[in-house]
């Protein structure tokens, strides 16, 4: 600690200026010294850890990899309510919901829209963000205890599927399960479990396609969620979740999903799926079926031929060659056409959720699902976290640095258009500047020249790593949320990544700009300009991934990142120099990436130029034209320190 202080007080006392620069320098050093010597993802607090190593050590204690633990998962009394302070309502998004779900058995939950499927998955995952206006309740058991899922292996399939498009199905699972499983170190023994893993999931024959996204065709959406679904798999979960696997697939592609889960539920696992309304053959492979309207259980038990027999007791009888899914979803939703079919409709229904809930078994009192309150509020109840780091740093680092180069270099159609863009927007500004001279106008055009420059490179990079990092921030979220890998050596790797593929472009544009524009022709002056302009690239990459993560969605940091750079632009050096800023300002230019690599680019343009003079008033030199526009006193060094501390920061 005493070496990370001191490192620290050296980066800040060599700063120029004072105040917030010092302290935006002083956060930024110890962040950095926080990532990169941390010791891996985040560990248990003492009294979870402890919790943690008895249900580990214990009888129920997770097995090795390939292994499954059989888990019996039981619910009781579960509700969950969210008020709305200005209404002083409270709405139910589950109502003493009961129900279990057994090892070698798959579990769907269907429902109408809003009937609280999903809720109810996240629920029994842990999923549920803690907040004072929500209230949850009930009992909740695995094999029989009271514990939580950190106790236990378990997988969610999301309803979005998201990698890493330029990678093939084969190299995923390979680079997961180099991640998650450590103990298999032998190549020989990886590809075997991947391969393994591609068959039980039919995967075999896209193993070698790419993902592929909206820009690059690739495996289709029904391999995608099966894939989704073997990256979940990797570490043999005990328990899987898939809230609504079918969702945007065609019938073939949801039976092929459906077909995997129930294979999976055959070999052990504990599969709980949400799913709407089935085709037939898909409701034929549920072992059980929990259904749901409005918060409210109206059956729950076994599928198939049980719930129909069940609601013939009440007179609703499923009509021959009906898909029983169809039917029983009907039954339970809520016709709108007419105020007659409303009032009909519910009162159905609520007399068949009194019936179940009258026949069901001994009501339990409820009781808190939260347990902690008071600082922890902010996390998740019950949230599973990686109590152990899996692999080395650097082993983390080097799998993720081949997987960042993998992305980067491939992304062919992404590169192209960089690639475009910067030829074209070179040729133009060349041909709008074209051969300038060394007249007393041409001080004004080679300002104006070197402000577009900073300003086109800034914003390139900026719309590129703003736009992409959102997606990407997705899933090394839920990486990081099963203990993958540390935040450290992500961003590491992917700052070394996009080294090589982020500097080719503003090389490109000062090969073509610098000759065309007749800028200082000496080769020593060419590799400065190509280097502050690569500098500043990097910068503002770097500011696109602050702002990504700062923000939900790709349109809000598209929204967000340009209007902080045009904030920039303004006090970017041409438009209002530093000594006319008011004072409230001041420290905008020294934050503003565009201001510095504009300074450092007319220092390295006008230092030793010779203009022609007609008159006594006129500017003879280039280093009087930096002083008479504000932009002397210093040089290209401190001017490219000061963009790879905002780099840094």
């Amino acid at each position: 600690m005493a070496f990370g202080a001191k490192k620290v007080g050296h980066v800040v006392s060599g700063i120029g200026g004072n105040g917030m620069g010092q302290i935006l320098a002083a956060m930024a050093a110890a962040l950095l010294i926080r990532l990169f010597s941390g010791p891996g993802p985040a560990s248990l607090p003492e009294d979870e850890t402890c919790e943690e190593n008895d249900s580990v050590n214990g009888d129920d204690a997770p097995p090795s990899a390939g292994k499954v633990l059989p888990v019996t998962i039981t619910w009781r009394n579960i509700t969950c309510s969210l008020s709305d302070k200005h209404s002083k309502s409270v709405r139910f998004l589950l109502k003493d919901v009961s129900g279990e779900a057994k090892p070698g058995r798959l579990l769907a939950v269907m429902g109408p829209s809003g009937s609280g499927k999903t809720t109810l998955l996240n629920v029994l995952a842990s999923q549920i963000l803690a907040s004072p206006r929500l209230a949850l309740s009930g009992l909740l058991e695995f094999n029989g205890k009271r514990s939580s899922t950190k106790a236990y292996k378990f997988a969610y399939v999301r309803q979005e599927d998201l990698f890493f498009s330029q990678l093939t199905v084969r190299e995923t699972l390979s680079l997961a399960a180099e991640l998650q499983l450590p103990e298999i170190s032998s190549i020989e023994e990886r590809d075997e479990y991947v391969n393994n893993l591609l068959f039980k999931l039919g995967l075999v024959s896209c193993a070698d396609s790419i993902i592929g996204d909206a820009k690059v065709r690739g495996i289709s959406g029904g391999e995608k969620k099966r894939l989704s679904l073997g990256c979940e798999l990797i570490a043999s979960p005990s328990v899987i979740f898939a809230d609504e696997p079918t969702t945007g697939l065609d019938a073939f592609q949801a039976e092929k999903v459906m077909e995997t889960l129930r294979l999976l539920a055959q070999d052990g696992h504990t599969v709980i799926c949400s799913i709407h309304q089935p085709r037939g053959s898909v409701y034929g492979k549920f072992d059980d079926i929990v259904l749901l309207t409005e918060g409210t259980l109206v059956y729950a038990g076994p599928a198939r031929d049980q719930p129909l027999e069940y609601f013939s007791r009440f007179g609703y009888q499923c009509p021959d060659h009906v898909n029983p899914a169809e039917f029983l979803a009907d039954l339970i939703s809520i016709d709108y056409s007419s105020s007659h079919s409303v009032y009909s409709s519910k009162k159905r229904i609520d007399a068949l959720v009194e019936a179940f809930s009258t026949q069901s078994s001994a009501v339990l009192y409820a009781t808190p699902l939260t347990g902690k309150t008071g600082p922890k509020q902010g996390m998740k109840f019950g949230k599973k976290i990686a109590a152990k780091r899996k692999g080395g740093w650097w082993k983390q680092f080097w799998l993720l640095l081949k997987r960042a180069w993998m992305q980067a270099s491939r992304d062919g159609p992404t590169n192209k258009v960089r690639t475009r863009m910067s030829i074209a927007s070179a040729i133009i500004f060349g041909s709008v500047f074209w051969r300038m001279g060394r007249s007393q106008t041409s001080i004004l055009d080679r300002m104006g020249l070197l402000q577009v420059t900073a300003i086109n490179t800034a914003m390139a990079a900026l719309t590129k790593t703003g736009g992409v990092f959102p997606k990407e921030r997705a899933i090394v979220d839920r990486e990081r949320a099963k203990g993958s890998y540390a935040l450290g050596p992500y961003l590491l790797s992917k700052l070394i990544a996009e080294i090589p593929v982020g500097a080719a472009f503003p090389l490109m544009f000062g090969a073509v700009l610098y000759p065309m524009a007749h800028l200082h022709p000496t080769f020593s002056r060419f590799g400065k300009f190509c280097g502050i302009v690569t500098v500043e690239s990097f910068a503002a990459s770097a500011m696109g991934l602050t702002v990504g993560s700062m923000v939900p969605t790709t349109e809000a940091a598209m929204a967000l990142g340009p209007s902080l750079m045009t904030v920039f632009i303004v006090f970017g050096g041409y438009y209002v120099t530093a000594d006319n800023t008011p004072i409230i300002f001041r420290w905008i230019p020294r934050a503003s990436l565009i201001r510095w690599a504009f300074q450092g680019l007319c220092i390295n343009e006008f230092t030793g130029l010779k203009f022609d003079c007609q008159n006594s008033f006129d500017i003879q030199t280039g280093e009087q034209a930096l002083y008479r526009y504000s932009l002397g006193g210093t040089c290209i060094r401190d001017t490219v320190i000061a963009q790879s501390r905002i780099l840094l920061f």
